[in-house]
């Protein structure tokens, strides 16, 4: 029986980078160690967060569990290397998907002017078996950030942004979903593992809430990093679902 495809090493002449998740805490889960990658090679990459992450802890009320995780979304980004970061302020746990969503998104996007737009896995599950069922603000949120980046690009969607408040229409390269069960593309993270670790460990709140005994970031990061790096031919990688846009 075949193992899984080779993987292919994404495209890294961009600049500017956004990327855009539903909750704190997502970028983390193996993503990160590719953003500081990217941040070493010059590039600027921003965090859009759609949430606080308030409804991520059970034992923790909602406005206390805000003010923990977004600072500890700051402290993660500062590991490797991102200085800015959005909070849009958006109910956690029941995020629709409609016409207001795209319009907030596509005014982000609109504003930053992203060479590629990072977000997190959308596929119903994290395998390609089904058992490992995604959650609705994920999907949500990918569905919604890869519809919005082609709004932006069109001056006819959204037109108020642009006549009355002062943006341009944007044409963003890719999206790149994290985490995809369906990867096509991989980048090499083995020197910025670490960085990508100790980022992830800066949710402590949350990672506490995840199992009754403390929380192995770092193995569970090098088991999902080396899979992937297999996969590119290296010793540790993260992997992206590519859609090009075809709008350039």
């Amino acid at each position: 029986m075949a193992g899984p495809m080779a993987l292919q090493p994404v495209d890294e002449s961009w600049q500017r980078g956004l990327a855009i998740v539903a909750h704190p805490d997502d970028l983390e889960f193996g993503t990160a160690a590719a953003i500081a990658r990217w941040i070493k090679q010059g590039k600027h990459v921003a965090y859009v967060l759609l949430t606080s992450g308030e409804a991520g802890i059970d034992d923790l009320d909602p406005s206390d569990a805000a003010i923990a995780r977004e600072q500890e979304q700051r402290d993660a980004a500062a590991i490797v290397g991102v200085e800015q970061i959005h909070f849009l302020g958006l109910p956690d746990g029941v995020l629709d998907y409609g016409v207001p969503l795209r319009r907030e998104l596509a005014r982000v996007i609109r504003a930053d002017r992203p060479d590629v737009i990072i977000t997190n896995n959308f596929r119903d599950s994290w395998d390609e078996a089904g058992h490992a069922l995604n959650m609705a603000d994920h999907i949500v949120t990918g569905r919604a950030v890869l519809d919005a980046a082609r709004d932006a690009a069109n001056r006819w969607v959204f037109r108020d942004q642009i006549e009355q408040d002062g943006l341009d229409k944007w044409a963003t390269r890719a999206v790149w979903a994290a985490g995809s069960p369906c990867p096509s593309h991989a980048v090499d993270t083995t020197d910025t593992f670490d960085l990508g670790v100790h980022s992830l460990k800066a949710h402590a709140s949350y990672l506490r809430s995840l199992a009754s005994g403390p929380f192995d970031a770092e193995g569970f990061l090098e088991s999902v990093s080396r899979q992937i790096g297999a996969r590119l031919g290296v010793r540790y990688a993260a992997s992206f679902e590519v859609f090009d846009l075809g709008l350039l």
